[in-house]
């Protein structure tokens, strides 16, 4: 209850009551009301400045935490860079070079990151930078990824092929050295034993007792397997694939029929002097593209390097072939 208030009237010497206007109580009242909404704004204000709430403190701490996130992200991208780098140089100047492949230029391996902004929806935040920073690098290190999956799958495919390869080409001495009586004749311009005329003899004659194995010199598959070639008589050929085939004639018998699979080293057939030939021999000869070459570069499967300069010694001679 509030307390009345009197002041001493002179004129009348008694107390009268102070009546309060309306208008001044609603001054006042504004007055106070101002100043509390004044210091509560001060209040407010300072607090929000100074005085951090719990959810602040939480949000803050959180933040924070994606910071240091973030940074250990962008250190495991940096280790990630350093080895895909690694990959992507000995992709181009060791596996590529080595299968015959071209190398990935650079352009390629960073294709699609030019021209529009595509981190715009990421602009605008205190952390733009680093956002888009570490986006940007992701983006890169999966284009990368990409590209280099699909440059060791043709690598992988590469491989197999040459491994292929490497087992079709005739590689190995078609008769064994344990069982050669000599190298008789070698691929060049020879004597003819039956007119004595010098032309070009397209293999090498391998002279060997009768029923010497004679083995295949390459995988492929066995097209013929007959004597209907004139001069040769009885005789194989095996297609290698690649361009390669292999012919080997004046054989004693066969041990293999047409359409055959045969592997590298196989027993083929037995050495012979079907056909037009002076004695018990082994002519070998190898095509690429139809195109008869010289067998003795094609022994470094089976021969060692004294074995082969011998044979080379022998191969030069321009002496008579036996066929």
């Amino acid at each position: 209850m509030s307390k009345l208030k009197y002041y001493y009237d002179s004129d009348t010497l008694s107390y009268r009551k102070i009546e309060r206007k309306k208008r001044t109580t609603f001054k006042y009242a504004l007055i106070f009301l101002s100043a509390a909404a004044f210091f509560a704004f001060i209040f407010v204000f300072i607090g929000s400045q100074y005085i951090e709430s719990p959810k602040e403190r939480t949000l803050k701490r959180e933040l924070q935490n994606a910071l240091l996130q973030f940074e250990l992200l962008n250190k495991k991208m940096e280790h990630a860079e350093a080895v895909l780098e690694n990959i992507a140089d000995r992709d181009n100047n060791i596996y590529r070079v080595y299968f015959e492949a071209n190398p990935i230029p650079d352009e390629q391996r960073r294709a699609g990151f030019g021209g529009i902004n595509r981190y715009k929806n990421l602009e605008g935040y205190d952390n733009t930078r680093l956002i888009v920073e570490s986006n940007r690098r992701l983006d890169i290190l999966q284009k990368q990824i990409v590209v280099q999956s699909k440059s060791l799958d043709e690598i992988a495919t590469l491989a197999e092929e040459k491994e292929k390869l490497l087992a079709a080409i005739p590689a190995i001495q078609p008769v064994s050295n344990a069982d050669l009586t000599r190298m008789a004749s070698g691929y060049g311009m020879r004597s003819d034993p039956f007119t004595k005329v010098r032309k070009m003899h397209k293999g090498m004659d391998f002279s060997a007792p009768r029923g010497t194995p004679i083995y295949a010199s390459g995988d492929g598959i066995v097209t013929r397997a007959d004597s209907r070639s004139t001069g040769y008589g009885k005789h194989i050929r095996i297609d290698h694939g690649y361009g390669y085939t292999s012919l080997y004639a004046h054989l004693y018998k066969y041990n293999v029929r047409r359409n055959q699979k045969v592997k590298r080293g196989d027993l083929i057939g037995f050495v012979g002097s079907t056909g037009r030939s002076q004695a018990p021999h082994l002519h070998y000869e190898i095509r690429k593209d139809k195109r008869a070459i010289n067998p003795i570069n094609f022994y470094y499967g089976s021969l060692t390097a004294e074995e082969f300069n011998k044979l080379l010694e022998h191969a030069t001679l321009e002496n008579q072939s036996l066929d």
